[in-house]
């Protein structure tokens, strides 16, 4: 099995996946597909992942598809929000992301669940956005922004 965290990202490819895309869109119409000369029940669940998938790589995005609670490495939870392990440490042992221990021996290693990287993600990058627009306002009271 490949690395599931490895990103699939496809820029040779786009007008291939654009044309894929519409015909899934159209086999979405009447539920089914035909593969080897049989026709085949599309669920909803593949849909879905199709709908969200196929416009990102069209869009030149990298995409990766993981188990929500795939158990994830410090290495690879630092890499997915693109800071240093020791810095992930941290916020681990600050309480701001959530891991489990894996073993009863000292030195054990930790691991995040996925779930758990992209709630504390998503929670810091609502924080900066309100630290933004808060700065934001600031600068427009100190009269830091010129009207045009």
């Amino acid at each position: 099995m490949e690395n599931i965290l490895e990103p699939i990202y496809a820029p040779t490819e786009q007008a291939e996946i654009a044309a894929f895309g519409k015909a899934i869109e159209s086999a979405r119409t009447y539920g089914k597909i035909i593969a080897g000369g049989k026709e085949i029940r599309v669920p909803d669940s593949i849909f879905k992942i199709l709908a969200q998938v196929i416009p990102m790589l069209t869009s030149d995005h990298a995409v990766s598809i993981v188990p929500v609670d795939h158990l994830l490495t410090t290495q690879q939870a630092a890499e997915l929000l693109n800071i240093s392990r020791p810095y992930l440490i941290k916020l681990i042992d600050l309480g701001k992301i959530v891991c489990t221990k894996q073993g009863s021996k000292p030195g054990s290693h930790r691991r995040i669940r996925f779930e758990d990287l992209m709630e504390y993600k998503h929670k810091r990058s609502l924080e900066r956005r309100q630290q933004l627009k808060k700065l934001t306002e600031m600068s427009k009271e100190a009269g830091l922004y010129e009207k045009k």
